[in-house]
């Protein structure tokens, strides 16, 4: 195995670090029989958002969304999941029918979507996921450094046509262009901010395009972010634990 420029590379990042003491202690063998077949060892995963008790939970790779939210004390009291990122918001979103699938890197692939950071943010049935959707893209916009024209363009465009959507102001059409944007995207940015910003859009659409719609028949947004807690008063913020 090579790291940097085909040397031995030390990887010190906080999960790397906390791992050896156990694997020092309880050898190599111990650490790859935990997890699952091809996705071995454990990891650490955040968990935010509406959830009881967010936190930084270590389990072994495998565990499901449902026994993480057991161990913090389920999602918010009075309310259900809605949906959730599995690895911070550049992977696709997931559902509630989505708790069961095991969190190692292919079982969460082939749900379609990515382990990524291990970064679960929780949203609960009271949050907007136009508006989520919409703050993600706002961040991306943003973050981009402008060098290469799908991820400057494509962002800033996003940005737009999801505001216009968000104040019920948007058409049909508008989600098909968002769609056409991605495409425009995905594959074609220099870096991965560009196929990051994506994923919330082509997923939030997949699994609530009647979301959409319902801003369009209601001219504005169904759902009052007060009652969210995941926005700040200002109306211009990001959702809590929003990073990639």
């Amino acid at each position: 195995m090579a790291g940097l420029y085909a040397c031995p590379t030390v990887i010190n990042n906080v999960e790397s670090m906390a791992s050896v003491p156990s694997i020092v202690l309880n050898g190599t063998s111990w650490f790859a029989g935990l997890g699952t077949e091809k996705s071995k060892g454990y990891g650490i995963f955040s968990l935010s958002g509406h959830v009881t008790t967010p936190g930084q939970y270590e389990a072994p790779l495998g565990i499901t969304l449902r026994e993480l939210l057991d161990l913090a004390g389920g999602v918010r009291a009075g309310h259900r999941l809605k949906f959730w990122t599995p690895g911070g918001s550049s992977v696709p979103l997931l559902t509630d029918e989505h708790l069961d699938v095991p969190l190692d890197f292919e079982s969460v692939m082939a749900a379609g979507s990515q382990l990524g950071t291990r970064a679960l943010q929780i949203f609960d049935d009271t949050t907007c996921v136009v508006r989520a959707v919409l703050r993600w893209t706002e961040f991306y916009q943003h973050e981009s450094c402008g060098k290469c024209t799908p991820c400057r363009e494509g962002t800033y465009w996003m940005v737009r046509v999801l505001e216009r959507l968000e104040r019920g102001q948007g058409t049909d059409e508008d989600l098909d262009k968002l769609l056409d944007i991605c495409d425009n995207i995905l594959g074609r940015a220099f870096c991965a901010l560009g196929d990051g910003a994506t994923s919330p859009i082509t997923s939030s659409i997949q699994y609530f395009r009647d979301e959409y719609i319902e801003h369009q028949k209601r001219g504005g947004c169904p759902f009052d972010p007060a009652a969210s807690t995941l926005f700040d008063s200002s109306g211009s913020g990001h959702p809590l634990g929003g990073g990639r």
